[in-house]
């Protein structure tokens, strides 16, 4: 089980076919939006075609005036992690469908700039990381490391440094948990 956003998603091991369950979960996740009113020509999905591979998945659509965007790359090969990009959409659609959560929440936890990759980028490149890095403990260690050393309260500390060391690791949190 992992824990995604306040919400306990089971995991797909896929072992076999991969480029026809990221095809089934490509096409679930377009049923999803479909149900809140996106359709097709709002929804870009990049559908990787060696679905066994280590790839990111990821899918972006626009609703209400906002882009939104959803990723995932913890599972082990791009089948898994479309699929758990189609299961947190699912649970949150459902929410939302079911007025457990509000549209603004909604809107809050998908919304995203138009350049959040090159944001992403840089906030690997303050936090010192690997430009493909994902994994939170190592993120949370460098974090832990520079926050402590530019504290403003430290001998040798820079408020402006803090904060943005700050601001890239709630960047990086945001898209991995």
């Amino acid at each position: 089980m992992v824990k995604i956003k306040g919400y306990e998603i089971i995991p797909k091991k896929i072992t076999n076919t991969f480029d026809r369950r990221a095809q089934q979960s490509y096409n679930k996740i377009n049923q999803e939006l479909k149900r809140i009113g996106v359709f097709e020509d709002d929804i870009k999905i990049e559908l990787e075609v060696n679905a066994f591979r280590k790839i990111e998945a990821s899918v972006t659509w626009y609703m209400e005036g906002y882009r939104m965007y959803y990723s995932y790359n913890l599972a082990g090969n791009y089948a898994e992690n479309m699929y758990m990009v189609y299961k947190v959409l699912a649970t949150f659609i459902d929410a939302l469908i079911d007025e457990e959560i509000t549209f603004e929440r909604f809107i809050s936890e998908f919304s995203e700039d138009e350049n959040i990759d090159d944001i992403r980028r840089e906030a690997r490149k303050t936090l010192g990381l690997h430009e493909n890095e994902t994994d939170m403990r190592v993120i949370d260690r460098e974090y832990k490391e520079l926050a402590k050393a530019h504290h403003p309260d430290m001998p040798n500390g820079n408020t402006e440094m803090f904060k943005k060391i700050n601001r890239a690791h709630k960047i990086l949190r945001r898209q991995l948990q």
